[in-house]
């Protein structure tokens, strides 16, 4: 199948032009779309902890989510092979790979969405007795957990799919979807926890049954689009030479995400040695978390596209600029976020419960973690670079050395000789500062990128020459 450039101006090309402002006009429809994505949690955690009380606010958040982060986060990120190769592709005008890749990665996701609803149904039960889920959360988590990997494969398609539309520049059609689910999700909540008394059932059923919406949403989009990213349902097959090459980059991606959530799991089980308060408190500040987190992994998908975009198009020295510029504005937006979260942070851990005790303990948590997020931001933004490159390997390696057996060996080494609430979060900044100087290293070495250009047959990287001026005498 074939494919005129004419037809394929109909989605930004991040080759040319203002990066920062380029940047913006990508990111604020982004954040905006994982904020609103986000909410869907954050409503069930709201609807709940004010209609059902403490248990019912611990089962939707904690553990529960950790497992979904686990299983769902390996296959983002290993989708997240499709959406570099597709900005690759995109950059390079070869518009008749970027089809296969677009078909190849839908079908990727139906065989995901079985294998992750198989694996859901089956290990849940098992995974929220190893992490020490309270007696008294545990039947609610688990209603939650079946009910949610049920209908998986509407958040696989919709996460799919909208990667997608991103990775051609395109990230405001998924803010329109998520914003009508999400109101969605808040009107059913209201209808199934608060009216039917349904509580962790009904926000359950109100969660698959919005995104279920946005991937019909997403899907009917992308058939009624025009160009390379045109969705033929008879096309939906994989393609195996697209395969290999998303498998390279998404695979390593996958176990980073896995081996992450891994350490978040047993840091999840740590705080629920605390008992049911630190839990339900760790919920509530983890919907605060995630909006600097969202604001973060926003900048990263961004960087990610418009260095995937230039690489393709071997614009190497405007790949520079995008990391610089993207460092800059992530650590600006961070630090902002901090300050703010730390201001009015007790604030907010008070709309989802109003247990005194859980709102000084996620103050604790708060005024621990927060202050120091900004040494995450090096992480962020140059791996997002890498992996539009194609470099996945040695990053993986580097998040998993500096984060997840740091941490695991924190938990296991240092905090026994202090076992508190505080030490345990301290694992977090020191984590984060360790692998921050290890990718930093790794960027500024260089090696990297020549590898990669070399890998995809590219001409050598030529550094432009200083040219000096003299002045006529």
């Amino acid at each position: 199948m074939a494919f005129g450039k004419a037809k394929q101006q109909i989605n930004n090309n991040f080759t040319e032009g203002v990066i920062w402002k380029q940047m913006l006009l990508f990111f604020f429809p982004l954040v905006f779309g994982t904020i609103f994505q986000q909410l869907y949690g954050t409503i069930d955690a709201i609807v709940l902890g004010n209609f059902c009380g403490t248990e019912a606010l611990a089962a939707v958040g904690g553990s529960t989510s950790t497992i979904i982060d686990l299983l769902v986060g390996f296959f983002v990120g290993l989708s997240s092979g499709a959406t570099v190769i597709i900005s690759q592709y995109y950059g390079a005008s070869q518009y008749d790979r970027v089809s296969k890749a677009v078909h190849t990665a839908i079908a990727m996701s139906i065989i995901g969405a079985v294998i992750l609803t198989t694996i859901g149904l089956i290990a849940g039960p098992y995974a929220l007795k190893a992490m020490e889920v309270p007696k008294e959360v545990y039947p609610h988590a688990l209603t939650y957990l079946r009910i949610y990997f049920s209908g998986i494969i509407f958040s696989l398609i919709y996460n799919v799919g909208s990667a997608i539309l991103r990775a051609i520049g395109d990230s405001r059609r998924p803010l329109y979807f998520l914003i009508v689910c999400c109101i969605t999700n808040l009107i059913l909540d209201v209808i199934l926890v608060a009216g039917c008394r349904l509580e962790v059932m009904g926000a359950a059923i109100a969660t698959v049954t919005s995104q279920a919406i946005s991937a019909i949403l997403v899907l009917f989009t992308l058939m009624k689009t025009q160009g390379a990213c045109k969705l033929y349902l008879k096309q939906i097959r994989i393609d195996f030479s697209q395969l290999k090459r998303i498998l390279y980059i998404g695979l390593p991606a996958g176990i980073q995400s896995v081996l992450y959530t891994v350490s978040n799991m047993i840091i999840q089980a740590s705080v629920n040695s605390f008992g049911t308060t630190a839990a339900a408190a760790w919920t509530a500040y983890g919907r605060l978390d995630s909006i600097v987190w969202m604001i973060i992994n926003a900048f990263g998908i961004s960087i990610t596209t418009f260095v995937g975009q230039n690489f393709g198009a071997q614009q190497y020295g405007r790949m520079r600029k995008v990391v610089r510029t993207g460092m800059g504005m992530v650590f600006a937006s961070v630090i902002a976020l901090s300050v703010i979260m730390i201001s009015i942070g007790k604030y907010i851990i008070m709309l989802f419960s109003k247990d005194p005790m859980v709102i000084s303990q996620g103050e604790q948590i708060i005024n621990t973690i927060m202050p120091f997020f900004f040494t995450y931001v090096c992480i962020e933004v140059l791996s997002g670079a890498m992996r539009g490159t194609g470099d996945t390997i040695f990053p993986m390696i580097m998040t998993c050395v500096g984060v997840c057996v740091l941490r695991i060996a924190w938990i296991f080494l240092i905090l026994p000789h202090n076992n508190t609430l505080p030490m345990l979060m301290y694992c977090y900044p020191i984590t984060w500062s360790t692998t921050s100087l290890l990718f930093i290293i790794y960027y500024l070495q260089g090696g990297w990128l020549k590898r990669r250009i070399k890998a995809h047959g590219f001409a050598p990287e030529v550094k432009e020459k200083k040219v000096k001026k003299v002045k006529n005498t």
